[in-house]
């Protein structure tokens, strides 16, 4: 099923009704991967994974992270590296298992994960 909702994701991930349901959740050049996580990690249940778009420079971005996920409950599962059909661009897709329920102190308010991310 898919539903469609305007909103920020630090207040709606604080919603019951989306909080921790998601089988799965996507993003595409969102921000750095602390931050990222911060955004995602609580919209899935537990087991869920979430696949984010990056670019190939991408190992300190992962190694910066490790602190976060583990806050939110989540891992790393793999990192899949590709050339972007017809081009000589290099991606990256992140696969991130959620491996316990988050706190729900997270996301924090609109504004601080981009300013302080974990």
């Amino acid at each position: 099923q898919l539903e469609l909702v305007h909103s920020r994701a630090e207040d709606l991930a604080h919603d019951n009704e989306y909080r921790e349901k998601a089988d799965v959740v996507i993003s595409r050049a969102v921000s750095n991967l602390s931050t990222l996580a911060e955004y995602m990690i609580p919209f899935l249940k537990k087991d869920g994974l979430c696949i984010c778009m990056k670019g190939n420079n991408i190992n300190e971005e992962v190694s910066n992270s490790e602190n976060a996920l583990q806050t939110l409950g989540a891992k790393i599962e793999n990192i899949y590296k590709f050339l972007l059909p017809n081009s000589k661009i290099e991606r990256s897709l992140i696969i991130i298992r959620k491996v316990k329920n988050t706190p729900k102190n997270y996301p924090r308010k609109a504004g601080i994960p981009v300013k302080k991310p974990l």
